[in-house]
């Protein structure tokens, strides 16, 4: 159905390819979803970083705070969109449920969300890594740190793949939860 290999590699490039030039999204179908949410968190993390600076004035921060607001709200309506998208090619497919197929507590989108979340650390803990003006005791730490990112990124992927395994054989069943705010 789906192979979570193209989705991290297609996490990774981007994120190495959008720290050197514009963001664009040649992908079709579900990678093209993919990456566009993968988008909005690579957006959030520099706001984000913006609104951690001690370089901004109030009134920059507060417009940082609104763009955060804005893409986060764009980040889980493109998770709703992941989650859509598989339920309707499960349907598609035929997948019938399995009598007692048991709902998942995390969708897909979700775990996708949170792997795009892991290749934007392992990027920039990469960079610190391997910063040539840091103490070797910063170093050490960030490639300490980097092989931790590595394990959560293989359990996770992991885990997606038998999601989808389990979602494709109708061992469990997916749901779209919706960010409801007022």
């Amino acid at each position: 159905m789906i192979d979570v290999r193209l989705i991290s590699q297609l996490q990774a490039t981007t994120v190495a390819r959008w720290h050197e030039e514009d963001i664009e999204n040649p992908y079709e179908g579900f990678l093209k979803l993919v990456c566009r949410q993968h988008e909005f968190n690579y957006r959030l993390w520099h706001e984000e970083d913006i609104a951690r600076s001690r370089d901004v004035n109030d009134a920059q921060l507060a417009q940082v705070k609104r763009n955060i607001d804005k893409l986060n709200q764009q980040r889980n309506d493109m998770i709703e969109q992941l989650d859509e998208y598989l339920i309707r090619q499960l349907m598609a497919v035929g997948v019938e449920l399995v009598p007692g197929a048991r709902l998942n507590s995390e969708t897909p989108g979700s775990v996708i969300d949170r792997l795009s979340i892991l290749s934007l650390r392992t990027h920039h803990m990469r960079e610190q890594a391997e910063r040539s003006d840091a103490e070797q005791s910063h170093r050490d730490k960030a490639s300490s740190r980097l092989e931790t990112i590595a394990q959560q990124h293989e359990d996770l992927s992991t885990s997606l793949s038998e999601l989808l395994e389990d979602a494709l054989a109708g061992r469990k069943r997916l749901r779209v939860y919706r960010q409801l705010k007022m």
